[in-house]
C-alpha cells in the first residue's frame, strides 16, 4: 500500500467542543476518512453532504481548514504533544476525521507510534475504517491491547455485534428515539451515550468510550447536523425481528463498565 499521501492534524489542549469537554483533543483532514462510511461521503448525484456529525457549520470549517493544510501541525509534533500530556490525561484523539492512512487503509506504523504517545494517558478514538481490509483488524486489535482505546463504528447493527463478540469496543448510530437501553437480536447489551441522555455532561465527565473491555455496544443517537439523516430501515427492520427489543432492568447492566 503506498501511504505517501499527506494527511494534516490539528492538536487542541482545551477543547471548546461541548461534546467533548474541555480536553485535549485532535482533528485529523477529511483524506483519513474511508470510502465505505455512510455517513460521511457527499451524495454525487445531488451534491448533498452526508448526515456525519463533521458536516455540522462550525466543525465543518474547522474541519475544512486542518484538511487544507491552513492550520494544524505535522505528525511528528502531533506525537510530541500527546506524549507531553501528564500520567492519566484524559484526551480524545480525532473529533473529526480517522485513523492515519488515506482512504480506507491504516498506517500501522503511524498507529504504534501513537499507541506509544499515548502510554500512561487515557486516549480513545472512533475509526469506520474497514477491518476486513489492509490487516486492519489486527492492527485496531493490537492497539486496544496496548493502551489506546479505537472504537469501531460499525456501518450495520450486525456489523456491530460481529465486531463485539470479536472482542473489539464498539459503537453504532442509532434512531433518534432509540431507548436508552436495549439487547440486539444477537443477545449483546446497547446503551446509549450517557451524555445524550443527561447521565454525562460531555465526553470527559464520561468516558465509557474509553473502557476497551466494556460488556456493551455504546448506541449514539442520530444528531446529523443537516437535512440529509441516516437510513435506518433496515436497522428497524433488524430489531424488530424474532429476537427483537426487549425490556430489561437496570440491574443487568450493574458489571457492564
Amino acid at each position: 500500500m503506498n501511504n505517501k499521501q499527506i494527511i494534516f492534524n490539528h492538536f487542541s489542549k482545551k477543547s471548546a467542543n461541548k461534546k467533548t469537554g474541555p480536553m485535549p483533543v485532535t482533528t485529523t483532514g477529511k483524506d483519513s476518512c474511508p470510502t465505505s462510511c455512510v455517513l460521511y461521503h457527499t451524495n454525487p448525484v445531488t451534491g448533498e453532504k452526508g448526515p456525519c456529525y463533521g458536516n455540522g457549520f462550525h466543525v465543518g470549517m474547522h474541519w475544512n481548514k486542518v484538511t487544507n493544510g491552513e492550520r494544524g501541525i505535522e505528525w511528528a509534533a502531533l506525537l510530541e504533544r500527546i506524549a507531553a500530556l501528564p500520567l492519566g490525561q484524559k484526551w480524545r484523539h480525532n473529533q473529526v476525521g480517522d485513523l492515519q492512512g488515506p482512504g480506507d487503509y491504516i498506517d500501522g506504523k503511524m498507529l504504534q507510534e501513537l499507541v506509544r504517545a499515548n502510554k500512561g494517558k487515557r486516549g480513545f478514538t472512533y475509526t469506520h475504517k474497514p477491518l476486513h481490509m489492509f490487516k486492519n483488524f489486527a492492527k485496531v486489535k493490537a492497539a486496544n491491547e496496548n493502551g489506546f482505546t479505537i472504537n469501531v463504528s460499525a456501518n450495520t447493527l450486525p456489523e456491530a455485534e460481529l465486531y463485539y463478540k470479536r472482542g473489539l469496543p464498539t459503537v453504532a448510530v442509532v434512531p433518534e428515539d432509540h431507548p436508552e437501553k436495549s439487547i440486539t437480536p444477537a443477545g449483546v447489551k446497547m446503551v446509549v451515550c450517557p451524555a445524550q441522555t443527561g447521565k454525562a455532561k460531555d465526553c470527559k465527565s464520561c468516558m465509557l468510550c474509553q473502557q476497551p473491555k466494556r460488556k456493551l455496544i455504546v448506541a449514539f443517537r442520530d444528531h446529523s447536523p443537516g437535512k440529509v439523516k441516516p437510513d435506518f430501515s433496515n436497522f428497524n427492520a433488524y430489531m424488530n425481528a424474532e429476537k427483537s427489543l426487549k425490556d430489561f432492568s437496570i440491574g443487568q447492566f450493574a458489571d457492564a463498565a
